[in-house]
């Protein structure tokens, strides 16, 4: 098969939905792809496959997924072997007990992994030239999160992967023309994602179709538009752990409290109807009966109560936190709130019309564009396979471990700023000596870390996957390379002595967003590692 009749395909794999595009040479746009049987179609909507999981066997394994489990009703039944918002959980530490089943743990990792393998198993089935994917990830997500997604897509059977943030696809997907500034308000299921982008074209010679790639295969894949090349610049960006799956669980509560309801995955499922129904109408009841058991409910909301709710939960101050960031950053570039060309509302939950008010109070209603909320993403994230070049930088912030004496406890050493650019122009650079007599090696644990004021735990109550957001005055740390094997950068001969330092080392994080390291030994004048990945950063 040629690459030239290769077909390139995106996935946008959310806490709710999945949505994924294809690109189609023959009319050079992105189109929406319908999977069947798992994909859900709903008038004046684009298909998407719900993120839902049900399996029926954890040692082949068999599983159920997307629209097929709605169908069959297992999405209303309490049971342990149906799983939603999954992919809130994967890469964070989990707190309690995992579901055991068929005799085996089943972490969410294996199960977001089982969901994708069958949508790219069943993708290639319906086009066997799929050969380049892009996958979009949220702004806030961890290196442990990218690493699973680059492992999951590594053992498929294709030639290129890519990631790319899924607000910067967004600002590709809508595609403005002379509107080349965009604020992006993500909000989905699982994330809440802000993103200011701006679109350039590139002086001629500058071009550069990375993105951020997981597998390198044939360069044809990535070259074959005839479009002119664009660069997409990203300003300024901010993520929490806030989206629509938080939203369910205040409905649930609501009503717990008000009429005594259990939270269940039946509960769950009638708000969300409620919460949908009320983006298009004043007021929103769901009516529930079982013929068998004679249960039955009746739930009403209203638009003003919805607001309400809202505001006890503080939603609306967090979307204030999370846009004076992303404006804050903004202004640090030379850009004003003014220069702000189009804002562009993306995800389920940007539907809610009281969301939507509050964007209109923070900019005028002619910049707020609504109308591609569920697959402006997908269709962005194309544009990686077709000459566009991405200008980013490190959401989070890095460092290195060390103990600390006073504290008793291991502190963490700044290394790279949160906000720098990459690839770095210049290195930072280290000087360590040896801990302890006759030392036979430099170890470094080298570690990521989020947002100091609040952490996200995450956690099963029942069957029912929670997550939780908590205050905190300590950064929220993954450390990415704490492995025996993998925190041994270099062995020292003679061995090290304290006393004076020993090593130099150089912290650079090139175009492809990783992190390399030279470590020169100042007694020997050696180099020990010359330029050597580390760890890929978030």
């Amino acid at each position: 098969m040629s690459d030239t009749l290769a077909s390139t395909y995106a996935i946008d794999f959310g806490t709710s939905n999945t949505v994924i595009a294809r690109w189609n040479p023959a009319t050079q746009q992105a189109e929406t792809v319908k999977l069947p049987a798992l994909s859900q179609v709903l008038p004046n909507n684009p298909p998407v496959i719900p993120s839902l999981v049900y399996v029926e066997d954890a040692r082949s394994p068999k599983i159920l997924l997307g629209q097929t489990v709605r169908d069959r009703g297992l999405d209303i039944a309490q049971d342990s072997r149906f799983f939603r918002n999954f992919k809130r959980g994967i890469g964070s530490g989990m707190t309690g007990f995992l579901p055991e089943l068929d005799g085996c743990p089943v972490t969410l990792e294996q199960v977001g992994q089982w969901y994708l393998h069958h949508l790219i198993r069943q993708l290639q089935d319906q086009d066997p030239s799929l050969r380049s994917l892009t996958v979009t990830v949220p702004v806030d997500s961890f290196e442990s999160y990218r690493h699973w997604l680059g492992q999951v897509c590594q053992t498929v059977d294709l030639e290129q992967v890519r990631l790319l943030d899924e607000p910067t696809a967004a600002a590709l997907g809508y595609g403005l023309g002379d509107r080349s500034t965009m604020l992006v308000i993500d909000a989905g299921g699982g994330t809440l994602d802000l993103a200011v982008v701006k679109l350039e074209t590139p002086q001629t010679g500058d071009r550069k179709p990375l993105g951020f790639l997981l597998k390198w295969g044939s360069k044809n894949l990535a070259e074959t538009s005839s479009q002119r090349p664009q660069l997409a610049r990203v300003l300024a960006k901010s993520g929490q752990n806030l989206g629509g799956a938080d939203i369910d669980d205040w409905l649930a509560a609501h009503f717990a409290e008000t009429q005594g309801l259990p939270i269940s995955s039946l509960t769950l499922r009638l708000v969300e109807r409620l919460k949908i129904q009320l983006s298009s109408q004043e007021q929103a009841s769901e009516v529930y009966f079982n013929d068998e058991t004679l249960e039955s409910y009746e739930l009403n909301l209203d638009r003003d109560r919805f607001r309400q709710i809202l505001e006890q939960h503080h939603f609306f101050e967090r979307l204030d936190d999370a846009l004076n960031q992303v404006l804050r950053q903004a202004r640090r570039q030379g850009l004003e709130p003014g220069d702000i060309d189009a804002v562009l509302l993306v995800g389920g939950t940007a539907r809610i019309p009281a969301l939507r008010d509050w964007v209109i109070d923070q900019f005028s209603a002619e910049k707020v564009q609504s109308d591609r909320p569920f697959e402006a993403i997908a269709h962005g994230a194309l544009q990686l396979s077709q000459g566009l070049e991405v200008k980013d930088f490190l959401y989070h912030s890095y460092g290195i471990r060390y103990w600390d004496r006073r504290a008793n406890a291991h502190g963490w050493h700044p290394l790279i700023s949160q906000g720098q650019p990459y690839p770095m122009p210049v290195p930072v650079e280290l000087l360590l000596g040896a801990s302890q007599d006759n030392q036979p090696s430099i170890e470094l644990v080298i570690g990521e870390l989020g947002n100091e004021t609040s952490r996200t735990e995450v956690f099963f109550d029942g069957d029912r996957l929670v997550t939780r957001q908590t205050s905190g005055n300590q950064p929220m740390v993954q450390a990415l390379n704490d492995t025996e094997q993998a925190r041994r950068l270099a062995n020292l001969d003679p061995p090290g002595y304290p006393g004076s330092d020993r090593i130099r080392l150089l912290f650079q994080v090139d175009g492809d967003r990783q992190l390399r390291v030279t470590v020169e030994d100042l007694l020997t004048n050696k180099i020990l590692i010359n330029n050597r990945a580390v760890v890929q950063l978030s």
